[in-house]
């Protein structure tokens, strides 16, 4: 990792950037996945995976007996984690669920609003390289504690044909019986789109790589939901003198090892401590089995020494990272200060590893900036809000004259004699 030692606040912009990718090649080619699955369907869909995932499959669909194979052939300590982390995932979401009282905002003027589940929601599971389960449970628990009548979920096959045994372990424990063996752009485009196999969805949900987030970008633009702005996993850690560099090696490896274009970011006030963790890291890396990723994330990430960790809290929040790790003497009273971050973790036993997988908060968080404006997947983002108003006669002759004059104002004449005409007759 690069060490900046006490940058001046005009160099933040150019230390937050995150790295850049061939974002116009890959627009290109993923419209043209997108189009094809729009004419084609099903048989789009088929040849892009023997395409890419070097696989002919005959139908898309997993069974439910590969669900139930899966499940039972799972390792018992796996299923027993994965217990617990949906068991935390649906504790921490349920308590999210929102009662709006009815409010009189003028004499004889009630307003109201109701949540109400989205009623077709798609996921997509990565299944390459790293099989994301626990992105499945993170998604699909929300999605059924909302209500939501109808949820499937896209995963790519692997050579032989079938999704990963975790991955259909997963949709087992979250109540998910609905797959598709569809991976990619594709997939995005299925579930946006509809084809013979795959039920057109209203929202799409989930990680994946630069193509499945582009391919999540253009088709919103043709009005299909997203659950959010996402790009490669990112971390920073604010940390001083009193923290353990083997901690915060592998917190930092803990993104490095998502992908090469991650980026982790350690800010701190102690010399000693950066020099540390860089010592940490190189031991670390020995044995990693996903070495050669990490390496590579690595080499776009930075150490920044700042002069204080009020400093250094400043910069985070320029920063705005997906995860935020806190481990400092007052980490609590620095927690405080957090204005931008998809999900914090304070103190030395809080490994951004928790959030991902079991503390109970969801781990599909903004990334590139984004968490300055967005939040991370929550219960209401499988839910809509619509909001409804009763005004009596009373009600609307205390607040019709200023409708009235606001849509003169406008020179909205029709506006105004909506109000008009039943002031007359009232």
């Amino acid at each position: 990792m690069n060490m900046i030692e006490y940058p001046d606040i005009s160099c933040w912009d150019q230390l937050i950037e995150r790295p850049a990718d061939d974002a116009q090649n890959i627009e290109q080619r993923v419209r043209e996945v997108i189009d094809n699955v729009r004419r084609r369907g099903d048989e789009a869909l088929l040849a892009c995976t023997e395409a890419f995932d070097k696989v002919r499959l005959k139908t898309l669909q997993v069974t439910p007996e590969e669900i139930e194979a899966a499940f039972k052939a799972a390792d018992p300590a796996l299923i027993e984690a994965m217990t617990l982390a949906a068991a935390n995932i649906g504790k921490f979401h349920a308590q999210q669920i929102m009662a709006t009282p009815l409010l009189e905002t003028s004499p004889g003027v009630r307003c109201w609003q109701k949540s109400v589940p989205i009623e077709k929601v798609g996921i997509y599971v990565p299944g390459g390289s790293a099989p994301l389960l626990s992105s499945l449970l993170m998604l699909a628990i929300p999605a059924k504690l909302a209500g939501c009548g109808t949820v499937v979920a896209c995963s790519p096959p692997d050579r032989n044909g079938g999704i990963h045994p975790s991955i259909l372990a997963a949709a087992k424990i979250a109540g998910i019986d609905t797959l598709f063996k569809v991976g990619g752009a594709q997939a995005v485009a299925a579930m946006a789109y509809g084809t013979e196999s795959v039920p057109q969805m209203y929202k799409i949900f989930g990680p994946g790589n630069r193509y499945v987030t582009v391919a999540k970008q253009q088709v919103s633009l043709s009005g299909v939901a997203i659950d959010l702005p996402a790009g490669p996993s990112e971390v920073a850690v604010l940390a001083d003198a009193q923290a353990d560099p083997e901690f915060l090696a592998w917190d930092l490896l803990s993104q490095a090892e998502h992908g090469p274009d991650s980026q982790v970011m350690l800010i701190t006030d102690s010399r000693t401590l950066a020099d540390g963790v860089k010592g940490a890291l190189s031991a670390a890396l020995t044995d990693l089995p996903r070495k050669a990723i990490a390496e590579k994330a690595l080499a776009e990430s930075r150490i920044i020494l700042v002069h204080t960790l009020d400093e250094g809290m400043e910069f985070i929040n320029r920063y705005a990272p997906e995860h935020l790790i806190i481990n400092t003497a007052d980490a609590a009273d620095l927690a405080g200060q957090v204005r931008n971050a998809g999900s914090v973790f304070i103190g030395p036993y809080t490994p951004e590893s928790a959030g991902d997988y079991a503390s109970g908060t969801n781990h599909t968080l903004p990334t590139n900036a984004c968490a300055r404006a967005y939040s991370g997947i929550t219960l209401e983002s499988f839910k809509k809000i619509i909001t409804f108003q009763e005004i009596d006669a009373g009600g609307l002759r205390h607040i019709g004259p200023s409708i009235e004059r606001l849509a003169r104002e406008e020179g909205l004449e029709a506006h105004r004699k909506a109000v008009a005409v039943r002031l007359q007759k009232g």
